[in-house]
């Protein structure tokens, strides 16, 4: 069973032409975001036999460490976020150009860069100084990052100027509306960074949770 209009004659082998143009950007990405997302591991640290010892035993020289464990969670899962709407956004975006190619490149910029602000994070959180910052960066970073997102994503919506022929209006829209909600959510988290880390933190993880739903549109 299939839905919406029939394909043109020879529609199905534009469309491969199309996809094979974005494959190798896409492709490209995909490394970038295994690499970032795999170097956040290596903030997770064993405890050392010296603080094994001074925290009483294993157990609680591991939960010592929750600091580290959040970040990696926390990270990991928005990054995971990141990659998915990522591969979603190929499989409507047909062409590409250098204005998109650099617009992609920006976006695995700061994709690259997510092993370092976590690792901030996890490093400060549980000090009194420097804890406050250490959030405001790290939500800071996400309110850039979904900036760059929406600036990939409008640049090849708009006017329909990279997306395939046989893509919905509706489901552009849709797709538009949906990350419009990131960077005005960051910035929000960053904002609340300056007068609660906790709520700040907690809006990070809702809007994971939020954007880990599927959304009715994709394919």
């Amino acid at each position: 069973m299939s839905f919406g209009p029939e394909p043109r004659p020879g529609a199905e082998r534009s469309r491969a032409g199309d996809l094979s143009e974005t494959a190798r950007i896409e492709a490209f990405s995909d490394g970038v975001f295994a690499i970032a997302i795999t170097l956040l591991v290596l903030e997770v640290h064993v405890p050392a036999m010296a603080l094994v010892h001074a925290a009483g035993g294993l157990g609680r020289a591991l939960l010592q460490e929750w600091p580290s464990f959040l970040g990696y969670v926390l990270s990991f899962v928005v990054c995971g976020i990141m990659w998915a709407n990522h591969h979603y956004i190929f499989k409507l975006i047909r062409r590409s150009d250098h204005n998109f190619v650099v617009l992609n490149m920006l976006l695995l910029l700061f994709v690259g860069f997510l092993p370092f602000p976590t690792a901030v994070l996890a490093r400060y959180l549980p000090l009194e100084e420097g804890r406050r910052f250490a959030v405001t960066f790290y939500t800071g970073f996400f309110t850039v990052t979904a900036i760059a997102y929406n600036a990939l994503w409008t640049y090849a919506s708009r006017r329909r100027r990279l997306i395939g022929d046989d893509v919905p209006d509706a489901e552009v829209a849709g797709v538009t509306r949906r990350f419009r909600l990131g960077p005005i959510s960051y910035l929000i988290a960053t904002l609340v960074s300056l007068v609660s880390v906790e709520a700040s933190l907690a809006i990070v993880g809702g809007l994971a949770l939020l954007y880990l739903l599927p959304y009715r549109g994709s394919r």
